[in-house]
């Protein structure tokens, strides 16, 4: 929704914006306004639901006038040219598309959104490839480095009916992931607690922490054995950052290619079988589609240059 940032606006709140809180829909709706200012707006009262005060908490409801005062927009940041080789790939890596979600076989090396010194992400390319769309919104994330399968909504309803399947662990994720070493057959589980630690350098790492720690589970499956590599499918029941990366190095095998993780050993061991890049790919994904309740099964085979690591490995 574009909105004249000038004068005071009343919006009514259709069918497929309620449920959010106001402070999430006025972020999206006043895109260049600083969160600060949002919450300070909403603090002296100057936006209201139906003429009553609001708090950052309330959520909207269908018929709702929500009142949004005149604001100062930062010049709007220009998107990436739909020209860009990596973005024009995009159209490439569609393995399924409705008029409710699209899910895209991601590159490695493409952040999901841009931010920290990137110019633009997989969902500010979209929007540049796809002008008439007027809503994209990441389902959920992917690491930079990390290939595979993600969901994009296209209408509010539908990111809020995944978001519910994601909280309700009724959404399947499949990952393939090459580790050093041998894995156990009997390690099919990890809950080891995470949490985040930002580093003097501003790096952000995450460590196994009993103390201030966030539960988190990942099941492990082997499917194929290398010497000393093992190819492992790894499901995370819940939706930590870098939880498969973090759970496979708290058990001693950490994953190919992995330079956030890895000792340079064995990144020098990884290159030799002609790996480049973090060997994590998002293989499999199960979800049920919110407009016609059909449960949908897709798969994003291996790229070239995963598939001819694995086939250097069997020889």
């Amino acid at each position: 929704m574009k909105i004249d940032t000038s004068k005071v606006q009343n919006l009514t709140i259709s069918e497929d914006e309620s449920g959010q809180r106001v402070d999430n829909f006025l972020f999206r709706t006043l895109k260049g306004v600083p969160k600060s200012k949002v919450y300070r707006i909403i603090r002296k009262g100057e936006v209201r639901i139906n003429k009553k005060r609001v708090k950052p908490e309330t959520k909207l409801a269908p018929g709702d006038i929500l009142r949004v005062p005149p604001v100062r927009v930062a010049e709007a940041t220009e998107g990436p040219s739909a020209n860009l080789a990596q973005v024009k790939n995009l159209e490439h890596c569609v393995v399924y598309e409705d008029d409710g979600v699209l899910v895209l076989n991601k590159p490695s090396g493409l952040a999901v959104h841009g931010g920290s010194g990137l110019k633009f992400g997989m969902i500010e390319a979209l929007r540049s490839l796809r002008p008439e769309q007027h809503y994209f919104e990441l389902v959920h994330r992917l690491d930079r480095d990390t290939s595979g399968l993600i969901m994009v909504a296209k209408k509010r309803s539908v990111l809020r009916a995944l978001h519910a399947q994601l909280r309700e662990k009724t959404v399947q994720k499949d990952y393939l992931a090459l580790v050093h070493g041998i894995w156990p057959k009997t390690t099919r589980q990890v809950e080891e607690p995470l949490a985040k630690n930002v580093l003097a350098s501003g790096e952000r790492m995450v460590k196994v922490d009993y103390t201030e720690g966030k539960p988190s589970l990942t099941r492990f499956k082997i499917e194929r054995q290398f010497g000393d590599m093992t190819l492992v499918k790894a499901s995370p029941v819940t939706g930590r950052t870098h939880q498969i990366r973090v759970h496979t190095l708290c058990q001693g095998h950490v994953i190919a290619g992995d330079d956030k993780y890895c000792q340079r050993e064995d990144l020098e061991l990884s290159k030799q079988f002609g790996l480049k890049r973090l060997f994590l790919h998002a293989w499999k994904l199960r979800f049920e589609n919110p407009a016609t309740g059909e449960m949908m099964f897709l798969e994003a085979p291996l790229d070239a240059e995963l598939k001819s690591v694995i086939d250097t490995l069997a020889k």
